[in-house]
């Protein structure tokens, strides 16, 4: 179900009910923070409000292919408030902020970045304590009260799950779908131009509404929509960095569609 709400506060978005804690604790097992790590790759998404429709069917996509319950879904879609009489519309997935609360937060080392930075899960570790949810500015984490036993109606017409569900009693979220990307990055694939290699979200919209790529390529898809128009990040002002970039939609563009 899409939340209508004004633009300006979509750029201030804090999810209802969710609190964002002021205290931090210092990283656990977290490679970007620590640098025991490194990789070529810093993985990003842009979302152009200009193209996006609203169907959803990046949510359904990520429903069916990452296996998540149709009451949590990953991928949130917001309606905001119309520009020129048409709709806006702003799917908010996980941001992996390269300051991310969630992984600060953590007490056992289960949410930490990787070296490219996305921001993972290891449900292994997970305690159930919910201080990565509480933390998360953007709402972008569920958590599993009890096992996910159900259908999944999102399979097969919007694809077939790629990974297991998760198990009671921890959070998840958006993962960017990091397994398509090793799998494609190991047969030779680029993530963003390879379809195989991409998030299912960015896979399967209908009108390019979705962007991925490498942002140390100036080349790739991310980095050619960032420097043709100008973009915002959610909740710029806690300093987390996400690595979500909106195109907000542009008037000429709405008018020429209407």
């Amino acid at each position: 179900m899409n939340n209508k709400i004004g633009r300006r506060d979509f750029i201030k978005l804090a999810a209802v009910g969710t609190a964002v804690t002021t205290v931090t604790i210092a990283a656990k097992g977290n490679p970007l923070a620590e640098g025991e790590a490194t990789s070529p790759y810093r993985w990003a998404m842009v979302i152009d409000q200009a193209k996006c429709v609203g169907c959803g069917k990046c949510s359904l996509a990520c429903q069916a292919h990452n296996d998540t319950r149709e009451d949590a879904p990953w991928n949130r879609m917001i309606e905001l408030e119309p520009l020129n009489g048409e709709p806006v519309y702003a799917p908010v997935p996980c941001m992996h902020c390269e300051n991310a609360p969630c992984v600060d937060i953590c007490p056992v080392g289960a949410t930490y970045h990787r070296a490219d930075g996305i921001v993972m899960m290891d449900y292994e570790k997970c305690i159930g304590c919910r201080y990565c949810q509480l933390a998360c500015p953007y709402g972008s984490r569920t958590f599993n009260w009890d096992t996910h036993t159900g259908a999944n109606s999102a399979v097969p017409e919007w694809g077939e799950p790629e990974v297991e569900r998760r198990p009671r009693g921890v959070a998840e979220k958006c993962t960017f779908c990091f397994h398509r990307i090793d799998r494609g990055l190991a047969e030779g694939l680029m993530p963003g131009i390879d379809r195989q290699a991409t998030p299912a979200c960015v896979a399967a919209c209908p009108v390019g509404a979705r962007i991925f790529g490498d942002l140390n390529d100036p080349n790739s898809p991310v980095s050619v929509a960032l420097a043709k128009y100008p973009s915002v990040q959610l909740r710029q002002e806690l300093g987390t960095s996400p690595r979500v970039f909106y195109l907000p939609a542009r008037r000429e563009e709405t008018e020429e569609s209407a």
